[in-house]
C-alpha cells in the first residue's frame, strides 16, 4: 500500500499536489486539453484546492482555463472580427475604429480569464465619468466586446459572458437608454444657413449643408451620392450605398474610402426631395458644368456629386472642419452685432456632421406624426429609435399646446 504524502503540518496531500518546504508553497500539477503539463501554486492549501476545483470543473465542461488565462481581450476581439464575414464595411470600420481608440490599449491588454462582470461595468463607468465618452459611444463599444466574449463562451474558453447585462445597468443608472440626442433649434438652423448664403467665403458650402439638413442622410451616404442616384423630375433621392474609410487588406496601414451598403437594410431607401434640396442640386450641377464634374473613381463607382477643392469626393473631416470654421466666424460676428444692438446673441453650438441628421429628424418629427413614415425616411432599423427622437422633438410642441390651452381655459 502506497504511503500518503503529507505537508509540514501533517495534512494528507491529494493526487497532483505537493509541498516544497524550500519555497514554502504548494504545487498542483495537471494536464491541459492539449496534453501539456501545467502547474499552479499557492502558499495556502485551501486556496490551492479552490483553484483545483475550478480547473477540474472547467475540464469537465470543456473550458480551456489555460488559454483563457493567457489570451488577451484584444486577441479575442480580433478573432471575432475575422470570423464575422457578413458585417457591412461601414459597421466593421466603425467597430474597429471605436475599439482601437477606446479599448485596445489598457482594457484590451488584459487576459480573458481575468475579466469579470464588475470589471466590464467599471470600464464602462470610467469611459462615461472620467473620459467623458457619450453613452451612445459606450453602446458601440459594448457591441464590440459583448460578441467577442460570447464567441469565447462558445469556444469553451470562459464559462459566462462577463458583458451580459452590463450596458443595460449602466444606461439604467444614467436615467436614459442612450442619452439625449442634440439638434439645432429652428433659429439656430436658420442662422447657420442664412449666414452661408451669399457669403464671400462660405457660400459654396450652402448646397452641401442644405442637402444634409434637408435629407437627414448619414455622412457616408451623403458623400457617396451620385448624379444617377437623384431624380430631379420625380424629386427623389435613392440611398443605396455609402462611402466608408476601410483598409483594402489587413496589411494596408492606411484607411481609404471604399463602397459599402448603408448601415442597415433599412438604410436602403428612397427619400422625397424638398424644393430647397432640389435647388441645391441644380445649383451644384450648373456650377460643375463650368468648373468640371467630379472624376473620382472608388472601387469602380464614379459620378459623385460633391467634391472638395482638389476635385476629390468630400469626406467627413472636410465637412466637420467647415462647420467649425463657419460657426466660429458666425459667432464672432454675432457677438459684435448683439453688443451694438444691446441684445442677447444667438450663438451656434459646437456640432458635427451627424448633428445635422438629427436636426432634420427633429424637424420631421415636429411636423409629422406618422412614426412609420419617419422611420422609413430616416432609415432607422428599430422603430424605438424613431420613437425616442419623436418624444424629444415634440416636447416643446406639447408645452406650446398646454400654454395655448391655459390661455383659453378661462373661456371654457
Amino acid at each position: 500500500m502506497a504511503k500518503s504524502r503529507k505537508d509540514n503540518k501533517g495534512r494528507v496531500l491529494r493526487k497532483g499536489e505537493s509541498y516544497r518546504a524550500d519555497e514554502k508553497r504548494y504545487h498542483y500539477t495537471y494536464v491541459d486539453p492539449r496534453g501539456t503539463r501545467r502547474y499552479i501554486y499557492s502558499t495556502d492549501l485551501a486556496k490551492l484546492r479552490e483553484r483545483e476545483a475550478e480547473i477540474k470543473r472547467d475540464q469537465m465542461e470543456g473550458i480551456d482555463n489555460y488559454v483563457a488565462g493567457h489570451i488577451t481581450v484584444n486577441e479575442v476581439f480580433d478573432r471575432c472580427m475575422a470570423v464575422k464575414t457578413t458585417l457591412r464595411r461601414t459597421t466593421r470600420a466603425n467597430y474597429e475604429m471605436m475599439y482601437n481608440k477606446h479599448v485596445r490599449k489598457g482594457f484590451g491588454e488584459r487576459t480573458l480569464g481575468s475579466i469579470k462582470f464588475s470589471d466590464v461595468k467599471l470600464f464602462y463607468q470610467q469611459l462615461v465619468d472620467e473620459d467623458g465618452i457619450h453613452p451612445n459611444t459606450v453602446g458601440t463599444i459594448h457591441c464590440c466586446l459583448h460578441p467577442a466574449f460570447e464567441m469565447a463562451v462558445r469556444d469553451d474558453l470562459i464559462r459566462k459572458n462577463p458583458a451580459d447585462g452590463v450596458f443595460r445597468e449602466i444606461t439604467s443608472e444614467l436615467g436614459k437608454n442612450k442619452g439625449v440626442r442634440n439638434a439645432l433649434t429652428i433659429p439656430q438652423q436658420q442662422a447657420f444657413m442664412n449666414y452661408m448664403e451669399g457669403h464671400e467665403i462660405y457660400d459654396h458650402w450652402w448646397p452641401v449643408f442644405m442637402v444634409l439638413l434637408g435629407t437627414g442622410c448619414r455622412c457616408g451616404e451623403f458623400i457617396g451620392l451620385r448624379w444617377e442616384d437623384i431624380d430631379l423630375e420625380k424629386r427623389t433621392i435613392n440611398i443605396n450605398h455609402s462611402l466608408v474609410r476601410v483598409k483594402r487588406d489587413r496589411n494596408d496601414p492606411a484607411r481609404r474610402l471604399g463602397v459599402s451598403l448603408p448601415k442597415t437594410e433599412a438604410g436602403i431607401r428612397i427619400i422625397p426631395m424638398l424644393d430647397q434640396v432640389a435647388e441645391a442640386f441644380e445649383r451644384v450641377h450648373s456650377e460643375q458644368e463650368v468648373t468640371g464634374f467630379n472624376e473620382t473613381v472608388i472601387e469602380g463607382m464614379d459620378g459623385f456629386i460633391f467634391k472638395n477643392a482638389n476635385g476629390d469626393v468630400l469626406c467627413e473631416q472636410n465637412i466637420n472642419s467647415a462647420i467649425r470654421r463657419i460657426t466660429e466666424s458666425y459667432n464672432m460676428e454675432e457677438e459684435v452685432k448683439a453688443a451694438k444692438e444691446k441684445r442677447e446673441p444667438l450663438l451656434l453650438p459646437h456640432f458635427s456632421c451627424h448633428y445635422l441628421r438629427h436636426t432634420f429628424c427633429t424637424r420631421l418629427c415636429e411636423n409629422e406624426s406618422n412614426l412609420k413614415l419617419i422611420q422609413d425616411i430616416m432609415g432607422h432599423k428599430n422603430i424605438k429609435t424613431t420613437m425616442e427622437i419623436y418624444a424629444e422633438a415634440t416636447m416643446d410642441k406639447k408645452q406650446e399646446a398646454m400654454q395655448s390651452l391655459s390661455a383659453r381655459w378661462k373661456g371654457f
